[in-house]
């Protein structure tokens, strides 16, 4: 009795095997595009709104003040103008 003969691959089975092995290899580029997508994103080199990164100036560290509740809108006004208007002589604190 010859079985090996009788359970050979036809037209179809090597239709599906190609397809089968398309769809692997189609499955295998689209993940390694994710991959390579995903893990080469560089994070942005300067903040959003285009300001540099570096010490704040005086008059962000008095807006953060006034927005933590340190300093009321008056103190707030007074300083932002003495700030504007540029250096008077020795500040006192």
């Amino acid at each position: 009795m010859r079985y090996w003969n009788d359970h050979d691959m036809g037209g179809w089975g090597y239709g599906f095997m190609a397809i089968g092995i398309l769809l692997v290899l189609g499955l295998l580029v689209v993940v390694t595009v994710v991959l390579i997508r995903h893990l080469g994103q560089v994070p942005p080199q300067r903040p959003p709104g285009g300001q540099t990164t570096g010490p704040p100036s005086p008059e962000q560290l008095l807006a953060e003040r006034f927005a933590r509740g340190e300093i009321d809108a008056d103190e707030y006004r007074h300083r932002l103008d003495t700030l504007r208007s540029g250096p008077t002589g020795p500040v006192s604190g």
